[in-house]
């Protein structure tokens, strides 16, 4: 399989032009607990406006001025925030949001996916609007991507990349076709011509199964992610009677077996699981990998765990170009997504 050259799907740790978010607006993704997501939003943007813009989507002129009261009580960097406006359902960027490319001369393409809010939700025609928004007020070439004469439904969320040609998934989010369907029919071969495609992907590594808890139906983003082009960092439950031990464990097995795009292995990494997070008798999707590389730092989610200060251990010592900084995200997960989820990267 060559590669194609003609787009390639930069890695998060690449430099970064900017960070997309969309201002939380919708309080049924928080009923009940959404007086504090606000606070938990201005925190994130605090950091990542260090080191680079912050692109935030508001629905109103009444929600951008309650972002900028956020923000100025948190000292983030005005000279480094853009508001856009675009009424939304639900501002889940990683998955809403568009992917960002290069092409072969290295300007950057908008790739639109169809977003079908995880074919569970009803509300997302507004939230499908997104990439396009983005295009036209950047003045960026969009293409839609398309198989077997239909646009093709991918999250952000369900992938994770090297920049180099290689990309994790799971199996239990596209290939499912009973409980959340994005393409019909579709196989692993069709997958991988659509990724070669539109990212210049060679090397596709099947994943099982994600995490309890998890409304996407096995995002990789809570599991499994790249944290440079050879290591890979993969998340374990060392309890055998939690339901996350088995699928978990099977995904360890896989990853030993698995290659990069040049045939070499890579470097497997474990971080633990934190405690089950419940909420209403709920179990929430708290994980570790949920974390988001930016310019400035990696922001990783934490949950008043034991194991809030092993993970962040062992991420310092993976990244060393940047600080590793935990945002508390108890109230954020109940969510069904953290911070990896609500960003998306917009690369230089």
């Amino acid at each position: 399989m060559q590669f194609n050259n003609l787009y390639r799907l930069p890695a998060e740790w690449e430099k970064h032009e900017a960070t997309w978010i969309g201002w939380p607006a919708n309080k049924e993704d928080w009923p009940g607990k959404f007086t504090p997501i606000p606070w938990v939003y201005g925190e994130i943007v605090r950091y990542i406006s260090r080191d680079e813009k912050v692109r935030i989507i508001v629905s109103s002129k009444s929600y951008k001025q309650k972002a900028i009261n956020v923000l100025k009580s948190v000292d983030a960097n005005f000279d480094n925030i853009e508001f856009f406006f675009l009424k939304t359902d639900r501002n889940w960027l990683r998955d809403a949001g568009p992917q960002f490319v290069k092409d072969e001369k290295g300007n950057t393409i908008v790739v639109q996916f169809k977003f079908n809010a995880w074919a569970k939700y009803d509300n997302h025609k507004l939230d499908s609007r997104i990439p396009k928004m983005i295009s036209e007020k950047l003045k960026l070439k969009k293409v839609i991507a398309e198989h077997k004469n239909s646009k093709v439904v991918l999250e952000g969320g369900s992938i994770d990349y090297n920049g180099t040609g290689t990309i994790i998934t799971t199996e239990e989010c596209l290939m499912d076709n009973e409980v959340q369907v994005r393409n019909p029919g579709f196989t692993k071969k069709d997958y991988e011509v659509v990724l070669r495609k539109y990212f210049g992907v060679n090397n596709v590594i099947w994943l099982g199964k994600g995490i309890a808890g998890d409304d996407t139906h096995g995002h990789v983003d809570d599991i499994t992610r790249f944290v440079n082009r050879k290591t890979i960092i993969t998340v374990i439950e060392t309890k055998a009677n939690d339901p996350n031990y088995i699928p978990l464990m099977e995904n360890r097995e896989r990853l030993e077996d698995s290659t990069l795009e040049d045939g070499s292995v890579p470097e497997i990494i474990e971080i633990p699981m934190p405690s089950p997070v419940y909420f209403k008798g709920q179990r929430l999707p708290a994980s570790y990998a949920n974390f988001y590389i930016s310019n400035y730092a990696v922001l990783v989610p934490t949950f008043n765990d034991p194991n809030d200060r092993i993970a962040l251990g062992i991420l310092s010592e993976l990244f060393e170009d940047r600080p590793v900084i935990g945002i508390h995200s108890v109230d954020l997960v109940w969510g069904l997504g953290t911070l990896h989820c609500l960003t998306h990267e917009q690369v230089l």
